[in-house]
């Protein structure tokens, strides 16, 4: 199997759900499910954490993640773009002789995403080779664009352009043409997106299909809730998580 690495981005300054990295949730704190799930995947070669936390870097350590230092405060707004920091990840990884031939990015706000759905992506962006750059989770979308407006003054128009005959916003959903929205629990990708196209995802990007309560993510304060009453249903479950050894 191609080298790997695991990214796993937190920063501190969580707007919706201040603190998050860290909550506890089932008696861990959120980040440490993230990183079980990336060491029990059992392809990388690093489990990196990026952050500008030293809470969350000592958090980050005692679970079994790496943080090779913190990362700077102008790559830590809430408009920091994903490339600048990935390509400062993998620069400290490099200095010290370390360099991957994929990489994967794996956010702590997909606690039920487990060590079996990142095997899964990463092998299917191993079997697709060069026939794409990077793999990406999505889902059918629940509010289809279809069905989208633009409001201008004192009237609206359809975000996108309509067919001919029906319009797409006066069509039983089941009719529309299937769109997929981008979940946030995982993204494979060649080093070469970062490396020669200046990006996380590259040019060509394959559909990874999350199911069920994999590609759910914790953004607002209500979903935290959720996540609660799923584990507490058995809809969901979270990765074993163990204590990094001394």
């Amino acid at each position: 199997m191609p080298s790997a690495v695991a990214l796993i981005p937190a920063r501190a300054g969580s707007q919706r759900v201040p603190g998050k990295n860290v909550r506890a949730l089932a008696g861990h704190p959120l980040i440490a499910y993230t990183i079980a799930a990336a060491r029990l995947a059992d392809v990388f070669g690093g489990v990196v954490v990026s952050t500008d936390s030293e809470e969350i870097a000592a958090v980050a350590e005692r679970y079994g993640g790496e943080v090779p230092g913190l990362r700077p405060e102008e790559m830590a707004t809430s408009t920091s773009p994903d490339i600048d920091w990935v390509r400062h990840t993998l620069a400290e990884l490099a200095s010290s002789g370390r360099t991957f031939e994929a990489f994967s990015i794996l956010r702590p706000t997909s606690p039920f995403r487990g060590p079996d759905t990142i095997r899964r992506a990463f092998e299917q962006l191993v079997a697709l080779g060069d026939r794409a750059d990077s793999v990406r989770a999505v889902r059918p979308c629940r509010e289809h664009p279809g069905k989208m407006w633009v409001i201008e003054e004192d009237l609206m128009r359809p975000l996108l352009d309509q067919p001919d005959g029906v319009p797409y916003h006066s069509r039983q959903y089941q009719a529309l043409p299937p769109v997929y929205v981008q979940d946030s629990s995982l993204e494979v990708a060649w080093m070469r997106a970062v490396d020669d196209q200046g990006s996380i995802a590259g040019e060509r990007v394959a559909p990874f299909l999350t199911e069920g309560a994999e590609g759910f993510s914790i953004d607002y304060p209500d979903d935290w809730r959720l996540a609660e009453e799923m584990l507490a249903s058995g809809d969901a479950k979270l990765p074993a998580v163990e204590l990094a050894s001394r």
